[in-house]
């Protein structure tokens, strides 16, 4: 019996005895093309993508509109080629500015010509002074260039405020500065001309927006009370603090606020950004420390260590953080190490610090004292007592002091700001008792030797000095920043400047 099942005969599937097509393959998923052709068209259209990219360099398009829109695009500049064209630019700058006081010198070609190696030389030994001051490795002179300021009245108001300042802080440049008070005013000013133009604080729907969190406690809408600030140094993030627990961070070119940091649990009462860097640094009254990243809008990692609040902290272009707080120690924090040393005040609680460079660096206390801190000891290397003593005649005896502190100092004593002239000798410092007095550091922990005082009524809240040298720019009110324990009726609310003349 034959079978009539085409398959069991040997045949070719699909076929039967006449060899005529059964099934059709094309109607086969199997053998379909469609995953194929799709395939075929993805690859068309990236081909068509690359040419639309390459188009500059192929020569073009199909249409001639395509191809004046591709001659107008440029290719984006990379960050290697970005740091080249800057250092490119800068050696030429510092090569024509050399130029120009030989030929202001000298007038005969040949000499100039002859000096051609001798200038990229000094060139190059400049650069690397100029890197070397900016890491803090090498001290500027500039404390013994200082003249004694010819003004009688000291400081001028350049930029006036409401209520007492807070803080204040200056941008890369000097060009630019920055200042808070106590009713939330932000000001952001020139420093050549002293035009300000006000930040505008926004509703509580964009600021949840922006990551902030509801208000704790019986806070029924967030403080404007801002009490820190601190400046990017490429100048693009302004970071500011205050009772409100967050850290606000600002666009210096539209003054709009663009984020909220929340995660402190008491306020926030100082800020430093690492230079060269978008690391942003914010103490707080909960005793601990935060690290964000400006750039990319996140929160880092936490320090722990002060065993009270933390009431200033500061930062060079290490990872390495100096914080003093009301537990009396100042800390050392090296982030990338995850270590801490810590260096302890007997007698009184540290209420402002700064670097002076990697090794050294200053503080001021409550009880009226500055002290020059070395890496090497735990305790101070040189003490100047009572630097801000309070004399019976200051400001005509309109000064009034309402409390004291719980070691009885006097409050219009206290140093509460001290500010470095970054890579340099020169240093500041102020309190309530009517007058900035300016500092020499001698090398190698010699000591502090005092220069000039500077009257200026009221209480100096912040000190900021220009990286030149030739200006020093103070925050000033009739309070303290943290309190209302001293008043000075005669003081004016502002932001004080004095010019300074090198020789």
């Amino acid at each position: 019996m034959k079978n009539k099942n085409p398959r069991k005969m040997g045949g070719p599937p699909g076929k039967n005895k006449r060899g005529s097509s059964k099934f059709s393959m094309n109607r086969d998923p199997f053998f379909s093309n469609s995953k194929r052709r799709k395939k075929d068209e993805d690859e068309v259209i990236e081909s068509e993508e690359e040419e639309l990219d390459g188009g500059m360099l192929n020569g073009g398009g199909e249409s001639g509109e395509e191809e004046e829109e591709e001659e107008e695009l440029e290719p984006e500049e990379t960050a290697e080629e970005k740091r080249q064209r800057i250092a490119k630019e800068l050696v030429d700058n510092l090569r024509k500015r050399e130029r120009e006081l030989e030929d202001e010198e000298d007038e005969e070609g040949e000499r100039v010509f002859e000096k051609e190696g001798e200038r990229d030389s000094f060139v190059a030994k400049k650069l690397m002074q100029q890197q070397l001051e900016d890491s803090g490795r090498l001290r500027r002179a500039i404390a013994s260039r200082i003249q004694k300021p010819e003004s009688v009245n000291g400081f001028e108001i350049l930029v006036k405020h409401r209520q007492s300042v807070t803080a204040i802080c200056l941008s890369d440049d000097d060009s630019k500065g920055f200042s808070a008070s106590k009713d939330g005013t932000i000001l952001h000013w020139d420093v050549d001309s002293g035009k300000a133009e006000r930040y505008q604080w926004p509703n509580e729907e964009i600021l949840r927006s922006h990551g902030s969190k509801n208000p704790e406690g019986r806070a029924t809408k967030h403080s404007r009370n801002v009490l820190a600030l601190s400046v990017s140094t490429d100048g693009r993030y302004l970071a500011s603090g205050g009772l409100d627990r967050h850290v606000h961070l600002w666009d210096t070119r539209t003054r709009e606020h663009i984020q909220a940091f929340p995660g402190h649990k008491g306020p926030v009462s100082c800020l430093t950004f690492r230079q060269g860097s978008s690391e942003l640094f914010s103490g707080s009254f909960d005793r601990s420390i935060k690290i964000w990243n400006v750039e990319d809008r996140a929160y880092m990692n936490t320090l722990f260590g002060h065993q009270s609040e933390v009431l200033a902290i500061d930062c060079l272009w290490q990872e390495r953080v100096l914080a003093v707080g009301r537990d009396r120690s100042m800390q050392l924090f090296k982030v990338h190490d995850e270590s801490r040393l810590i260096f302890r005040s007997s007698t009184s609680s540290l209420e402002c610090c700064c670097f002076v460079d990697n090794s050294e660096f200053l503080s001021g206390s409550d009880d009226g004292n500055i002290a020059l801190w070395g890496v090497q000891k735990k305790k101070p290397v040189y003490i100047v007592k009572n630097a801000h003593a309070l004399l019976n005649d200051v400001n005509n005896g309109e000064l009034k002091d309402r409390g004291r502190n719980y070691n009885g100092h006097i409050a219009s004593s206290w140093v509460s700001s001290v500010g470095v002239c970054r890579g340099s000798d020169l240093a500041a410092s102020g309190a309530g008792n009517g007058y900035v007095h300016l500092w020499a550091i001698e090398g190698a922990g010699k000591g502090i030797r005092p220069l000039y005082d500077l009257p200026l009524i009221g209480f100096v809240n912040s000190l900021a000095f220009a990286k030149s040298g030739k200006f020093l720019v103070a925050g000033v009110g009739q309070e303290p920043r943290l309190g209302r324990w001293g008043h000075n009726s005669a003081a004016r609310n502002g932001v004080a400047i004095q010019r300074l003349k090198l020789l």
